[in-house]
């Protein structure tokens, strides 16, 4: 069991995070500027309210609770939600006075979450990889203040890593497209649209690349993590996402509808494939997600017969893959 100090811990991802470590029996301090109401809080997490941007205040609360681990998610999570010096500004500024601050009170193991966006997809002047699946080795290519900042995190562990050998550990994760598990019963995803919408309509995921990953996946990925950082590489980034694709079709049949150019690329994405391969943490940490669509969807009414049937059959008939 560990003391975990976990920025953004109200948040979409962060609650799932906080309850699943709290569930996984560590001791877990939730920092965010907003507090939740304490029966939102899982037995036995501590909750502290703070603005980390604030000169000094990630030193004070780091101090005050003294963690053994610290998982740095707070950050301005939507691309374009803000001006884009805003986000920029922000993502950095926090992502460096998290890290610097465990590390000057050498906080034995710190995490930092990236985002699956550094590798440039999307953007308006075209993209296409080297090759798919997109993994770790995926040159990031990111154009837009957001993926940049997450880049800039991942890069700030390294630079640490750097700087302390062996004696702090670092890593970075990229999750992606987080559901949370209100929204697998109906509730909209951060996009505005329900899942069973975005299952419907192949363009509602595509921008993402059909990516995803349950939020309750990601807090198993961190304790899984936490666990095997001494005995992995330091600085490590790991893409962390679900065995399959948000998809009903397979990916080398969607792919070339909404990237262009990319037929030849995509061809090996059959089956339930992803377009993110979760190849190293798999091979490095032995984690393995245990959600997908397929099991933890459930059935809506504002679906019309065809699609539901439509879902319901891939559900019941296809094998995860990756």
């Amino acid at each position: 069991m560990s003391r975990i100090f976990v920025t953004g811990g109200s948040g979409r991802l962060g609650r799932s995070v906080v309850a699943g470590l709290a569930e996984a029996g560590h001791e877990v301090i939730s920092v965010d500027r907003d507090a939740l109401p304490a029966d939102q809080l899982p037995a036995g997490v501590v909750q502290e309210t703070g603005d980390l941007l604030a000169p000094g205040e990630a030193l004070r609360l780091l101090k005050q609770t003294s963690p053994d681990a610290v998982i740095h998610l707070a950050a301005i999570a939507v691309p374009f939600s803000a001006p884009e010096d805003v986000i920029f500004a922000t993502n950095t500024r926090l992502a460096y006075a998290v890290i610097s601050a465990a590390t000057e009170l050498g906080i034995g193991k710190i995490v930092t979450a990236s985002s699956p966006t550094v590798l440039g997809y999307g953007s308006p002047a075209g993209w296409l990889p080297d090759s798919f699946p997109l993994d770790e080795r995926t040159t990031p290519k990111p154009w837009n203040a957001y993926a940049l900042s997450k880049l800039i995190a991942e890069q700030t562990v390294q630079m640490f890593a750097a700087a302390q050998g062996g004696k702090i550990r670092y890593a970075a994760f990229r999750p992606c497209y987080v559901i949370s598990p209100e929204e697998w019963e109906g509730a909209p995803t951060q996009q505005g649209h329900t899942l069973a919408e975005r299952l419907a309509d192949p363009a509602l995921s595509a921008p993402a690349l059909f990516n995803y990953v349950d939020a309750r996946d990601v807090a198993d990925f961190l304790d899984v993590l936490l666990q095997k950082m001494d005995s992995i590489p330091n600085g490590e980034t790991f893409f962390v996402g679900a065995a399959d694709a948000l998809a009903t079709a397979p990916l080398a049949e969607l792919m070339p509808r909404f990237l262009p150019g990319s037929e030849t690329l995509a061809a090996g994405l059959t089956g339930t494939s992803p377009a993110f391969s979760i190849a190293k943490a798999r091979e490095l940490l032995g984690w393995e997600p245990k959600r997908s669509w397929r099991t933890e969807l459930k059935t809506t009414t504002t679906l019309n017969d065809e699609t539901s049937a439509t879902l319901v059959t891939a559900g019941a008939g296809s094998k995860e893959t990756s």
